[in-house]
Parts: structure tokens; sequence; C-alpha cells
């Protein structure tokens, strides 16, 4: 079971229409835009502890590899979380959803040996107090595995996305936002940044807003933190 920590409560986060959508078309996404390879490739090489954020529906859930001796999953949308507690219970390693927001996480410091993020960061609330967090509950050393939606290369398609990102797209996405730089957060945050490299989803056809994203890896420096 997880190390829980008597932190601030989890906040409600209710997206209704978004998590019905999004039940019907992650699925659709992971065989017909790749997804699921990416997901696979997300996740391999991780061992002990791990804690993921924002698990929505579980779909990662059955790309864990065996070394993996537990899965603590956040999930603040009722629905999304009732569905990833399915999930669990097909996982091939053990998983527990738990309810949370990224910004407070209910688990002690340096517990987990591994993060992992995907397709989060652009909907979280306050993207650096996550980050922050994210830092905190991570071992020195512990490494964090990130895909996610990135700011578009070029002028025109990255003021397309922050034009959507000022108006209807977060409340038609459930709180996305397309423009949000992941990959210069993290650094932010204080993590030493790995490999990581640009992916365009789906690979042909129309690019959308949500297009551009980055998989890649980063690491919590040995220095602990003692603020």
């Amino acid at each position: 079971m997880p190390q829980r920590s008597a932190r601030t409560p989890h906040q409600a986060v209710h997206h209704p229409l978004f998590a019905r959508f999004y039940a019907v078309m992650s699925p659709v996404l992971d065989e017909r835009a790749g997804l699921a390879a990416h997901r696979r490739e997300l996740l391999a090489g991780l061992s002990g502890r791990v804690i993921e954020i924002g698990a929505g529906n579980g779909l990662n859930f059955a790309h864990y590899p065996a070394t993996v001796s537990e899965v603590v999953a956040i999930e603040p949308e009722p629905r999304l979380r009732r569905m990833a507690r399915e999930a669990a219970v097909r996982a091939g390693v053990p998983v527990d959803v738990v309810p949370g927001v990224a910004e407070a996480l209910p688990v002690k410091s340096e517990a987990f040996d591994g993060a992992v993020l995907s397709l989060v960061l652009c909907s979280v609330r306050d993207e650096r107090r996550a980050l922050a967090e994210l830092r905190r509950v991570l071992r020195p050393g512990g490494e964090l595995r990130f895909f996610e939606h990135v700011v578009a290369r070029g002028r025109t398609p990255a003021a397309v996305q922050r034009a959507l990102d000022r108006s209807v797209w977060p409340l038609l996405f459930g709180g996305c936002h397309t423009a949000r730089d992941a990959v210069a957060a993290i650094g932010a945050a204080g993590f030493t940044l790995g490999e990581c490299r640009r992916l365009r989803i789906p690979e042909r056809g129309l690019p959308m807003p949500t297009s551009p994203c980055v998989l890649g890896a980063a690491v919590r420096p040995l220095e602990t933190d003692k603020r």
C-alpha cells in the first residue's frame, strides 16, 4: 500500500463530458495514432515503486514492466478514476488508484523510485507546484518519465495554440493547454533532463493543436533539497 501523508485534501475535479469523450476516444488513439507504442516506450525499464500522476482511465497500466513492484496512480476525476480502478484489476503489476491532484500529492516525501507524467502537465492548474510536488515524492536519483503535449515549433502554429488556450480549448478538453513547454518546466523544477525526443501525433494527416509532443526522461539530482 502507498505511504500516505496528511497533506492538503485533494480538490474535486469534475469534467464529466470530457471524461466520457476521453473514455471513448483514448483507446482509439492508442490503436490508430500509435499511442500504445509510445506508452510502452515511456514505461520500459522502470522498476521499484512508481507514482503516476493523472492516470486517467488507466491505459498505461497494461504496459508497466514486471520490474515495477507497485504503482500508485493519482487521478482526480471521478469517472476516469472508476475506470482506472477497473483497469488496475487487469494490470500485470500491483496498482493502487488514489484520489488526489498533482499540486498536493497524498503521499510521503521521497517514497518512490520512479514517476510518470503521461499527457497530464497540459491540464494541471499549477504546473510549477505540480512539478515541485513530484520532485518532493521522488527519491534522490529517482527517474521521471514524461510524455506530454508541447508548444509547436514555428510562430504561426504556436500562436494558434496560444489563442486556443486563451479561449475554448481548456473548456472543451478538461483544462488542457496546448502551448505549455513541458521540457523547460521540468528543467526549471530542478530535474536533470536526460534524453528526450519530439513526436508528431498522429504522424500523418492533418495536424492538431495537440500534435506536437515530447517523450523523455529526467532525474531528481542526488543532492537532497532540505528547504
